[in-house]
């Protein structure tokens, strides 16, 4: 007898729906694990147990996948709207808190990790990344506390974060990776808040 699981369905499967997420959870879960230019259609196919068709038809291209994939877990404008009624000398804390919360949620986390890891590679992922983390939320709120060089410090605290993904989510660096999120957190934020407020070194 042969085994209907042995072999992944062909063509459209029931429930186009539920089908198209399995689809994005397996893209996510291969884009996090192999960044985008390891990562095909086929295998995508393969871990979502359909065929690889069946992704073309619903994605298009591997672009098309990848962006819905890993689209950004978050609104900035949200993040920035939350961020008024908290006092400068805190927003350090604030923001810390917020990253690692986002690194430390499953579905949330492995979204960083596909973006970040493929932003070496992919143009669209770079993009992503310059454009969300950078210019729609921390530019932002540095402007939105008056900082000075407010590009220049959106990036440095992006160049923070950006570390702690690879770092926890990519490669696996322990203790780093097991820390607990609260006191990876209160680590984070000290470093977060001076680069926001702390006096910058003047240019040469």
């Amino acid at each position: 007898m042969v085994n209907p699981a042995a072999n992944p369905a062909r063509g459209r499967r029931p429930g186009p729906s539920t089908t198209r997420e399995q689809i994005l959870a397996a893209a996510r879960t291969q884009f996090a694990e192999h960044g985008f230019e390891r990562t095909s259609m086929r295998a995508v196919a393969r871990a979502a147990g359909v065929d690889a068709k069946l992704v073309s038809h619903w994605f298009g291209t591997k672009d098309e996948l990848f962006a819905a994939a890993v689209e950004i877990p978050f609104d900035p404008a949200d993040v920035v709207a939350l961020l008024d009624a908290v006092p400068r000398e805190r927003i350090g804390e604030r923001l810390a808190g917020f990253f690692v919360g986002v690194l430390t949620d499953p579905l949330a986390g492995g979204r960083a990790a596909a973006i970040v890891r493929s932003a070496a590679t992919s143009p669209g992922a770079a993009t992503v990344l310059r454009e969300t983390m950078v210019q729609r939320l921390l530019v932002p709120v540095a402007q939105h506390i008056g900082a000075d060089e407010p590009e220049l410090r959106a990036e440095l605290v992006a160049s923070q974060v950006v570390g702690l993904v690879v770092l926890r989510r990519v490669v696996g660096v322990e203790p780093l990776t097991s820390l607990p999120a609260a006191r990876l957190a209160a680590v984070l934020a000290p470093t977060v808040q001076r680069y926001l407020t702390g006096p910058l070194p003047p240019a040469p």
